[in-house]
């Protein structure tokens, strides 16, 4: 398990941190949308992540190992390596998080976490890490199921948080890119120009392009937008502005929040 964390998610962090350095710089380079002076913003959105980083590896690790380490059964020699099986397991752990991130919008309890992240008024490379910990924490016992169930490695499961966390940080991104290549490029995975409608301030897109990774779930679940994305799109939440830090961090557990 050592030998599998060194080779494989040792390098997780490093590439989150180029991904977003590439990311962060080039949507000042060229802004999708103009951006707009939000008061506190980024405090908010690197407040949260802190908090995320803190807590994570006494947390977030330990439940990926501790379910990596006691799957339901062991898969047989050939299925334990190889492209198709890696590609596979991405496929179906993406699937997984698509009807999670489904739930985290409909079931109330859930909402109450996930909404943290929609009070941001603006998207950039930052809002990737506007999470509640709650949800982040959550969301790593959940994966647990199909960890289990399906008899992911430990590996592969390294590899899809890091093609996980880097599509986060794309599709948030305020980067431009050339309308055809992005056109192009949705048809496979997620975009701006998809997650942007996903974050538009009318709830019927609020509710609406879950997808994180592959960008097919939604056309074959029936949850795609029809709304195209505009430099003006309000983002956040229908009627509702954005809260101070602390009022972020206990909104899950306040009666009006």
């Amino acid at each position: 398990m050592k030998s599998v964390f060194a080779a494989v998610g040792g390098w997780k962090p490093v590439i989150g941190a180029g991904v977003f350095v590439l990311l962060f710089a080039g949507e000042r380079l060229a802004a999708a949308a103009p951006r707009p002076h939000i008061r506190h913003r980024m405090i908010h959105n690197l407040g949260l992540w802190a908090i995320v980083l803190v807590l994570s590896p006494l947390i977030i690790a330990p439940l990926t190992a501790y379910g990596a380490n006691h799957l339901l059964w062991t898969r047989p020699e050939a299925w334990r390596a190889g492209a198709l099986t890696l590609v596979a397991d991405i496929v179906l752990l993406d699937l997984w998080t698509y009807w999670m991130h489904r739930a985290w919008h409909r079931a109330p309890v859930m909402w109450r976490f996930h909404k943290v992240h929609h009070f941001d008024e603006f998207l950039d490379t930052t809002s990737a890490f506007r999470f509640h910990i709650g949800e982040v924490i959550a969301s790593a016992l959940l994966r647990l199921i199909p960890v289990t169930l399906l008899a992911i490695p430990f590996s592969h499961v390294i590899i899809f948080e890091t093609v996980f966390i880097c599509a986060v940080m794309f599709h948030h991104s305020n980067l431009r890119l050339p309308a055809g290549f992005e056109r192009g490029l949705s048809r496979i995975v997620v975009t701006p120009s998809i997650h942007w409608v996903h974050h538009h301030a009318v709830q019927r897109d609020t509710h609406s392009n879950y997808a994180t990774i592959f960008s097919l779930w939604d056309p074959l679940f029936a949850s795609r937008s029809g709304t195209q994305r505009t430099p003006e799109m309000k983002i956040g939440l229908e009627s509702v502005e954005d809260k101070p830090l602390l009022r972020l961090i206990l909104t899950p557990f306040m009666r009006k929040a």
